[in-house]
C-alpha cells in the first residue's frame, strides 16, 4: 500500500463548505416553504440568501481552481469500465467483488462518479442558481421575465431542484461508506490522504 495526497488542503475546504451550504440551504429552503419551523421565517429566509450567494462565490473560486490546476479532466466522462462500475454498486459491492476501477492522484473519480459529477454541475447547480436568484430579485426582474414565469412557477421549481439535491445528499452519504472500510473514505476528506495499492 502507497500513503498518497489526493485531496488538497482548497479540495477539502471547498468539499466541506459546499456540503454544509447544501445542507443549511436544504433545512432553510424547506422552512421557508413551511414544512417545519426551526429558525422562523424571516431569519430563515435571511439565511438562504446569504448561504445562497456564499455558495455561488464558492463556485466561483471552484471553477477557476479546477480550470487553473487542471483538475477538471477528472471529470471528463469516459465508458471505459461504466458497466462494470454500474454492476459492481449494484451487485458485486454485495458479493464482496474486488473494486473495478484502479484509483489515483490523476485518476480519483471512477467512471460513474464522472457522469454523476458532470451532470450535477452542468444540469443542476445552473438552473437552481438561476431559478434562487431570480427567486431573490423576482420584483425587479419581473417586466423582463416572460409570462407564464410567475414568482409560484419559480418558487415551485426551485423546491423541484431541491429535493433532487436532498435525494443526491443521502445518495453521496451512503456512497462514502462503500470504501474499505465505512469511514474510509471521510477519512480521506479530512486528511486528504488515502491508502492505496501500489500498480506497476
Amino acid at each position: 500500500m502507497q500513503r498518497v495526497l489526493m485531496y488538497t488542503r482548497f479540495e477539502r475546504f471547498w468539499h466541506w463548505a459546499q456540503a454544509f451550504a447544501i445542507i443549511l440551504l436544504t433545512i432553510t429552503g424547506f422552512e421557508v416553504r413551511g414544512f417545519f419551523s426551526l429558525f422562523g421565517f424571516d431569519q430563515a429566509v435571511r439565511i438562504h440568501e446569504i448561504t445562497g450567494i456564499s455558495m455561488i462565490v464558492l463556485i466561483v473560486f471552484a471553477i477557476f481552481w479546477h480550470f487553473t490546476t487542471g483538475e477538471w479532466k477528472q471529470y471528463v466522462p469516459t465508458h471505459k469500465k461504466l458497466i462494470d462500475q454500474v454492476l459492481y454498486y449494484m451487485i458485486g459491492i454485495f458479493k464482496g467483488d474486488k473494486h473495478p476501477t484502479h484509483k489515483d492522484r490523476n485518476t480519483k473519480l471512477n467512471p460513474l462518479q464522472r457522469l454523476v459529477y458532470l451532470a450535477l454541475k452542468l444540469t443542476l447547480f445552473p438552473p437552481q442558481i438561476v431559478l434562487g436568484l431570480l427567486y431573490m430579485f423576482y420584483y425587479d426582474l419581473r417586466p423582463m421575465l416572460p409570462e407564464f414565469l410567475t414568482l409560484e412557477v419559480i418558487a415551485n421549481l426551485h423546491v423541484l431542484f431541491a429535493f433532487i439535491f436532498a435525494h443526491f445528499l443521502v445518495i453521496h452519504v451512503y456512497m462514502t461508506t462503500t470504501g474499505e472500510t465505512i469511514t474510509t473514505n471521510v477519512k480521506a476528506m479530512i486528511t486528504g490522504y488515502e491508502d492505496l495499492e501500489e500498480h506497476s
